[in-house]
């Protein structure tokens, strides 16, 4: 059985932020599991298998890079599109997320339109592959 409906896994620190782009998700017709530490978000994703990531870089535990690197070099999460979420806006820090796997690099504070925009670009993109 086909699932209908995609899921979104947010792994956002900050809990209005992970609030505020779950609530994005949801109104976007997506279900929406959110985790607000990078450390349970590996076992979540392997768990969860989401259509999307949308994930924060500075974690307090682990860096987002790091579970980006981690799902990219995992076969059955390498697929997963992630749009990094994040205040660190230099071109170095954007080029780091991009190298690291990142479907799409958006920068804080993200409007829902941007967010919609990326979240549509990545899942069409998905789609094709």
């Amino acid at each position: 059985m086909e699932k209908t409906q995609k899921t979104v896994l947010v792994i956002e620190d900050e809990v209005d932020a992970a609030e505020m782009f779950a609530e994005m998700m949801r109104v976007n017709g997506f279900q929406v599991v959110k985790t607000y530490s990078s450390a349970p978000a590996i076992s979540l994703i392997s768990s969860e298998m989401p259509d999307l990531v949308i994930l924060d870089v500075m974690m307090p535990d682990v860096s987002g890079l790091e579970v980006l690197k981690f799902m990219r070099r995992e076969p059955s999460l390498s697929n997963i599109p992630v749009i990094v979420v994040s205040a660190k806006s230099m071109p170095s820090d954007i080029k780091t997320g991009l190298e690291a796997g990142a479907s799409v690099y958006l920068t804080k504070p993200v409007g829902f339109l941007d967010l919609k925009q990326a979240v549509e670009k990545v899942m069409n993109a998905a789609q094709q592959a």
